[in-house]
């Protein structure tokens, strides 16, 4: 049976989405409506915020188009108002209280819009003792639990770059919750705030890891456990001319074709030898500094033994399975992720590269039927 594709970009088209500018977890979750084919409009304030980097490369905003509105000029709230009053879902990033200051927040919009999803991205979260305090990734990250099991015992707890909290524990559970939040409000026409907390979602990442740890099948210590490098057969190795390999050969017949084609078989017995594994790493750091990580990359290539190589930014776009699968594309020359995941009847793709600050004004101001959008001596005659 063939699936019959749609000709719609993704499977939010007829999605309207609001972004009020901001850095970070926000502008990715909205990326990430507008790869799945929402019509998201950016809210740039004069001047500001954005990255330390040239807007044509933000590629965080891509998919998307902008309108600049000062939110401290007098008709800067109603602007956005006017936009809220005709969108599914407005995402904002502001500490706590701040969209409200400015008339933003979510009792003003919702009384233009009922049923809009109310989306907040912050660190803390809109209630508790720390909710008001600034802070980046790392500081979120920190007190649940998650920074300290990352890293070698010996060294200090290692920096997941911003992928962590801001991304994975930020962005992703903003996106699941103002979706889940649209399903509600299009089933009862009923809108809601969606209090989306770094510190909540990566706390809740880590929940197979809690319950190990109450089952007594994790230490609460870095570097001693299966999963976080303390077992030899799940970690990197550095190779001959200074790369790495990852290894991942967790089940029995994983290990065995690992032993094999590293030349060690004599180490079968230590996989469940806790006392071994010690003698076992150092065997296995030994085979691979004997070769570089493109010649072990073409002994485990093929097989099931759960190795890769460990390559850089730049070299990622070349591995043959992520080429084969198009996992990046280039869109006006930048090479970045392709839109994920897939979907069989409304495929995405990357459609626009990154916004410019303003340059959608007019466009938006017409398709969304929002004239105060423009200055009135570009207004339409």
């Amino acid at each position: 049976m063939t699936t019959a594709r749609t000709p719609e970009q993704g499977p939010l088209t007829g999605v309207r989405v609001v972004e009020l500018a901001g850095i970070g977890p926000g502008p990715f979750a909205a990326m990430l409506l507008a790869d799945l084919g929402a019509d998201v409009v950016r809210v740039d304030r004069p001047g500001g915020p954005g990255l330390a980097i040239d807007p044509a490369y933000d590629v965080t905003n891509r998919n998307k188009r902008s309108v600049l509105v000062d939110l401290k000029a007098p008709n800067g709230p109603d602007q956005v108002l006017d936009l809220a009053a005709r969108a599914d879902i407005l995402v904002e990033g502001y500490r706590p209280g701040v969209a409200e200051r400015l008339g933003v927040g979510p009792e003003p919009c919702h009384a233009r819009n009922p049923a809009l999803v109310y989306g907040r991205m912050t660190g803390w979260g809109q209630g508790g003792p720390l909710a008001d305090r600034a802070g980046h990734d790392i500081a979120y990250i920190a007190p649940t639990g998650t920074l300290g099991m990352i890293g070698r015992p010996d060294e200090p707890p290692a920096v997941p770059a911003n992928l962590l909290g801001d991304y994975a524990g930020g962005s992703l559970y903003l996106v699941v919750g103002v979706l889940a939040a649209l399903h509600h409000a299009r089933a009862t026409g009923t809108g809601q705030v969606v209090d989306a907390a770094i510190v909540d979602g990566v706390s809740h990442l880590a929940t197979m890891i809690h319950g190990m740890l109450a089952a007594g099948g994790w230490q609460d210590r870095r570097g001693a456990n299966l999963l976080d490098g303390g077992c030899p057969y799940y970690g990197t190795y550095e190779t001959a001319d200074g790369r790495y390999m990852a290894v991942g050969a967790l089940e029995p017949r994983f290990y065995e074709e690992f032993l094999a084609l590293l030349g060690i078989e004599d180490q079968a017995a230590a996989r469940k030898d806790v006392t071994r594994w010690g003698e076992l790493r150092e065997q296995v750091a030994a085979r691979f500094k004997t070769r570089t990580r493109d010649e072990w990359t073409g002994v485990f290539d093929g097989t099931d033994a759960c190795v890769a190589p460990v390559l850089s930014l730049r070299e990622a776009p070349h591995h043959p399975h992520l080429a084969a699968r198009g996992t990046f594309t280039d869109h006006g020359g930048i090479t970045q992720p392709a839109p994920a995941p897939r979907f069989s009847a409304t495929p995405t793709s990357v459609r626009t590269g990154p916004a410019r600050p303003g340059a959608d004004t007019a466009d938006v101001a017409r398709d969304w039927d929002v004239p105060g959008l423009v200055p009135s001596s570009r207004n339409p005659q």
